[in-house]
């Protein structure tokens, strides 16, 4: 018997008769979507306060989260291409309802520490080109990432199209910053080969993790790929499948490139005695300003400023998925921005050190990733869930690898911090 609707060309169809080039653009978007969350304010934070303090030490984890973040992100995408559900719709479906309200409770927690490194990172931002006082910077914003939400209107791809020039920007501030200042090519080499220095190089480990590898980048882009191209079948799903490759490793490498970048700046200039110790943003872009010139200052506070309104919006959104797909429930996203602002503002408001509260914030991110993770790996891995998509079985075991790494990490920086230190 045919298939219904055989004989009518299928939207990938369509998409395919413009010729390869053309369906390879118009299918570039999630990925680069996603991958705001892995260049956020958090990862500035991280990056330079590891850089400054461990020098190149640290580069190796820098590769390794975002070679880990383009398997989880590809898994992510894939569940939702393969079954039109996003992760947190297939836990509700597939596990019993006290476990995805559990889920849920601790996906809104991340979400909160997710955006308060988007909230205050744009803050600075802001505060740094323009002066604006950080509680004001803080509720502009707010303004700013309902702008960039409201584009939904319009057509999500509206949507993407801003996001990802977004990430443009960031990727052409550091670009600039690396070719301006010049990283050690020979210290950046040592840095990727894997070792750590004391319990505070974990930490900051930890948080590099935690800040690259993002729960709510996980749960978001299977929301962005489920019935972006609606598919007849298993063979058109397994085309869509090699475009959403192309679309992770272009999306995920920039946004690796720069995370290194990062660190790789920060280990040349500030890794001296006299600079070591740098605990702000504020003062990242004071020292830049000093050692190399007002052009390398403009481009980090311009940077800041896209990352942390860019991922600002992305986290509200992602947020929305995780409450409809955990437990059916959908609030304005007007409400939702409103209500994740407070957190941040309250730290702007108590004067508390906002880069400290940066890293804190990704340290907590660490702990909920397992937690996105392990889901993923077992519902891709189950036959009845993904059908002929469902993991090979080397996939499978790489995944688990990481997940356990990840978990291990977390249990040895507690046992650290609380029993040795």
């Amino acid at each position: 018997m045919p298939e219904p609707g055989a004989g009518i060309p299928s939207a990938l169809d369509q998409l395919l008769a413009k010729g390869r080039a053309r369906a390879t653009l118009a299918m570039l978007g999630p990925a680069f979507v996603a991958s705001i969350a892995y260049v956020d304010p958090g990862n500035f934070a991280t990056n330079f306060q590891g850089g400054a303090a461990y020098g190149y030490l640290l580069l190796w984890v820098v590769l390794a989260a975002n070679l880990i973040a383009m398997l989880i992100q590809y898994l992510s995408a894939k569940l939702g291409i393969a079954t039109d559900l996003n992760l947190a719709e297939n836990f509700r479906a597939h596990y019993p309802s006290a476990l995805t309200w559990g889920m849920w409770v601790q996906a809104e927690i991340m979400a909160m520490s997710t955006d308060i490194a988007e909230f205050l990172g744009g803050a600075i931002g802001l505060n740094l080109l323009f002066g604006v006082p950080l509680f004001a910077a803080g509720v502009m914003t707010g303004a700013i990432a309902f702008g960039i939400l409201g584009l939904q209107r319009h057509g999500f791809r509206k949507f993407e199209v801003v996001i990802t020039g977004l990430l443009g920007i960031i990727f052409l501030g550091f670009l600039y910053e690396t070719l301006k200042i010049g990283p050690s090519t020979h210290g950046s080499l040592k840095g990727l080969i894997p070792g750590l220095n004391g319990t505070q190089s974990l930490y900051i480990a930890v948080g590099i993790m935690g800040a690259t590898i993002m729960p709510h980048a996980i749960y978001l882009h299977g929301a962005l790929t489920q019935n972006r191209i609606p598919c007849r079948n298993d063979r058109e799903r397994k085309r869509v499948l090699r475009f959403e490759r192309i679309d992770v490793i272009i999306a995920l490498s920039l946004a690796g490139l720069v995370n290194m970048a990062m660190l790789a700046v920060a280990a040349k200039l500030f890794h001296t005695p006299a600079l070591s110790g740098l605990s702000t943003l504020q003062q990242t872009h004071h020292q830049l300003g000093h050692l190399v010139g007002g052009g390398a200052a403009l481009a980090f506070a311009v940077a800041l400023l896209a990352s942390g309104a860019s991922s600002s919006s992305v986290g509200t959104y992602a947020g929305q998925v995780v409450m409809a797909g955990f437990v059916n429930l959908k609030i304005p996203l007007v409400l939702r921005r409103g209500l994740t602002m407070i957190p941040a503002l309250v730290i702007i408001a108590a004067g508390m050190n906002t880069t400290n509260a940066l890293v804190l914030s990704q340290v907590v991110l660490s702990f909920g990733i397992p937690l996105a993770i392990i889901p993923l790996v077992r519902l891709t891995s189950r036959k009845d869930v993904m059908g002929v998509h469902v993991n090979k079985r080397g996939t499978t075991i790489i995944a688990w690898t990481f997940a356990v790494a990840i978990v291990a990490m977390n249990i040895f920086l507690i046992y650290q911090q609380f029993f040795l230190s």
